[in-house]
């Protein structure tokens, strides 16, 4: 993948909104619902999503594999612990 090919926060954010708009996946919209139940503010839990979701972009471009919604959907249930706090 080349540089003007990885995505900004903005498309990451874009991109949750759209999956939100889709229903798919469905732990994005119990994730954010969650989240804003707790307090979260609705941008920021986007944003936090976003970085979920930027593990998983991250990986595809770094290794060329596949999206894994897996352990996309683990990252998203350890929000608001970023999924990078866990690495080590």
């Amino acid at each position: 993948m080349q540089n003007e090919e990885i995505m900004t926060g903005e498309m990451l954010v874009e991109t949750v909104e759209n999956q939100l708009a889709e229903g798919n996946p469905v732990k994005v919209k119990e994730t954010l619902m969650r989240l804003v139940m707790t307090g979260t503010p609705r941008e920021e839990a986007l944003e936090m999503i976003a970085c979920a979701l930027s593990v998983e972009v991250f990986d595809v471009a770094k290794n060329e594999g596949t999206f894994d919604l897996k352990r996309y959907s683990e990252n998203l249930d350890l929000l608001p612990d970023m999924p990078w706090d866990f690495d080590e």
